[in-house]
């Protein structure tokens, strides 16, 4: 355990009172970790970044853990307060006590007690212990995220984006199973390299990269992708399909559709057009017109948590029941945008059968022109990646 108070204790004090405003925020103010770090990033030297990025995601991947080292008693239900978060990183920056340490070592040591040690509330537990392999994929969700790039073909490949990065000093490593993914194995700031600006490569998990291949599309075709957030799997699409072609690209927040616009001047995406899904009538409107569909639907995010740890601290039981609903209601309202033979991909960031299997199972008993053509789990303990779950569907009628 002396390796995870490592963490804390070798942060210089700036870092450490990044560490507080930032737990502060997110545990009380209740702001988002990637928007409030982003702000800290800025006050603070470049030379910091990682070290805080680390300590932060261990402290929330694990933060009942940590509680109870530092507390002796289970964390309380979110928001704590100012003075507790305030003792609790005060506990962890400084040299371990001899009850924090003993603590520790107690969970360490005892088998009963591998749910606190892997940062798992209550509500996570109950939902996930169906499966399978579930203390594996557990113990992986723990763990510090990967970092993955896309290889932009509309501008360069894969050999040549090697040598860029070779030249800028930015470690990578190939990755088998996803043709344009590359593992970065470094720590270097990648939206400050001139590869990036220039657009030859987007951040993106391998496993995402790995889930928008599943789709067919081609050059030409009229593509949705009608949750499409910030656009991720947008411009890998696009890529796929040369810029040729319509790809539409949906959300209900503008702000996400704003992100994609510049991200896609700088893709060379010149066949995104994105449009704010602001009543049922802008999906009416769309009957019947896509060759392929992407609904990457809103989810519990179980399958990011190790990228979006404090997602597992926002979330409850009664969340998940409205999640369901939505995505119940997405499947059907939404997969009429599609033309007959056309493919649609019912994608997830989450590891519950309840958002995955189970809804795609109650969407095609009430929906038999539809034809599960293939699904696929894709395990965060066995890749490495973030865990994600598609479905491809094909309307025959």
């Amino acid at each position: 355990m002396m390796s995870q108070a490592a963490t804390f204790c070798s942060l210089p004090p700036a870092s450490q009172h990044a560490l507080l405003q930032l737990m502060q925020a997110v545990l009380v103010q209740s702001r988002p970790l990637d928007k409030t770090s982003a702000a800290l990033f800025k006050e603070l030297p470049q030379t910091l970044h990682a070290g805080l990025v680390q300590a932060s995601g261990t402290l929330l991947r694990r933060l009942n853990y940590y509680w109870y080292c530092v507390f002796a008693q289970p964390l309380p239900q979110l928001p704590v307060t100012t003075n507790q978060v305030a003792q609790l990183v005060s506990a962890l920056c400084q040299p371990w006590s001899a009850g924090i340490t003993a603590r520790a070592d107690e969970v360490a040591d005892t088998e009963a007690q591998h749910l606190l040690r892997d940062g798992c509330p209550d509500w996570l537990e109950q939902a996930a212990m169906q499966i399978d392999n579930w203390p594996t994929i557990r113990h992986a969700l723990a763990q510090a995220p990967t970092r993955f790039v896309r290889v932009n073909s509309l501008k360069t490949d894969k050999a040549a984006l090697k040598r860029r990065f070779d030249l800028e000093q930015i470690g990578w490593r190939d990755v088998a199973a996803v043709p344009n993914a590359l593992e970065i194995t470094t720590d270097a700031a990648l939206f400050r390299s001139k590869a990036f600006r220039d657009g030859w490569f987007e951040q993106q998990d391998a496993g995402s990269q790995y889930l928008a291949d599943q789709l067919p599309v081609s050059p030409g075709m009229k593509v949705i992708d009608a949750c499409a957030g910030a656009g991720g799997k947008s411009l890998a699409l696009a890529a796929r399909m040369q810029a040729k072609g319509r790809l539409l690209s949906m959300d209900v927040e503008e702000w996400k559709l704003n992100a994609l616009k510049e991200r896609a001047k700088r893709a060379g995406a010149g066949n995104i057009e994105t449009r704010l899904i602001v009543s049922s009538k802008t999906i009416k409107r769309l009957a019947d017109s896509a060759d392929a569909l992407l609904l990457d639907v809103p989810c519990s995010g179980t399958g990011v948590f190790k990228r979006n740890p404090e997602g597992k601290w926002r979330h409850q039981a009664e969340h998940l029941t409205e999640l369901l609903a939505l995505q119940a209601d997405i499947l059907r309202r939404y997969s009429k945008m599609l033309k007959v033979q056309g493919h649609l991909l019912y994608a997830t960031c989450s590891i519950l059968p309840q958002e995955n299997q189970q809804q795609i199972k109650r969407f095609l008993a009430e929906q038999p022109q539809f034809e599960l053509l293939r699904d696929e789990f894709i395990d965060p303990a066995n890749t490495g990646w973030d865990g994600f779950y598609y479905a491809l569907l094909r309307r025959n009628s």
